[in-house]
């Protein structure tokens, strides 16, 4: 027998009303931020970066892959992580599917992260990824826009907090990648937006993790709507559970 409420479909239809109201105020307030986001102002990048792709060396301006709009995925995978970060690598499972509707759309999607191209193809190949995934290694791309961080600005409170007494999930989590606590967290997950405009790259938006909207794969808001939900916040990953 549930230990769940249950009611007549009349109370139910009641209730199921009275939350839809609040989807409803949701889904509008969402609307209005995405109005909000395209009036951002923006930020012209006038530094060079050379990244290492699949298709030898590219910059800044070449990664558009001949369209306007870029949409990159700091995908967490340090110099000297052994794997890539659990949660970045369950967001990019997801990547393959949507990457040819952005596309069409003038939009490339992408991910950077600073370990050699020569790590993330090996991992990509494991994971079975087909998406553009490049390397910032050598380069201040991820530092310049928020996506990595020094042995100084590991200093921070912030940090040291963390560091000072960490959660059992974290210490599991830099386990996982190969490497230890300090090392892992010099890397950051999150999104950066950019636009190309005769000839010249603007960046025109950012936005952190753990953001839930951006970062939670699609299969997890799906979850959201089944009777039990997720059931697990964080599920724990382990290295020999990825594909070899």
């Amino acid at each position: 027998m549930t230990d769940h409420a249950v009611v007549s479909r009349e109370e139910w239809l009641d209730a199921r009303a009275k939350l839809l109201e609040e989807e409803q105020a949701h889904a509008a307030r969402s609307e209005e931020l995405a109005a909000k986001r395209k009036e951002l102002p923006w930020v012209r990048v006038d530094k060079e970066y050379e990244f290492g792709t699949d298709g030898g060396p590219k910059t800044l301006p070449e990664l558009f892959d001949g369209r306007s709009q870029l949409l990159i995925y700091h995908l967490m995978f340090g110099p000297d992580y052994e794997a890539a970060c659990p949660g970045c690598t369950n967001l990019a499972d997801h990547l393959d599917g949507a990457v040819v509707h952005m596309n069409h759309r003038d939009v490339t999607v992408m991910c950077i992260s600073r370990a050699p191209i020569e790590k993330l193809q090996a991992y990509k190949r494991r994971m079975g990824w087909e998406f553009p995934w490049a390397s910032a290694f050598g380069t201040d791309f991820n530092f310049d826009f928020g996506f990595a961080f020094t042995e100084e600005d590991l200093k921070a409170p912030a940090f040291r907090e963390t560091l000072d007494d960490p959660p059992e999930w974290l210490e599991n989590w830099a386990t996982n990648i190969g490497t230890d606590l300090p090392t892992g967290l010099r890397e950051g997950p999150g999104w950066n937006a950019f636009a190309l405009e005769d000839g010249v790259v603007y960046h025109t938006y950012t936005r952190l993790a753990p953001d839930r909207d951006l970062v939670v794969p699609y299969y997890e808001q799906l979850l959201d709507q089944a009777p039990k939900g997720r059931l697990e916040e964080f599920p724990a990953y382990r290295k020999d559970e990825y594909p070899s």
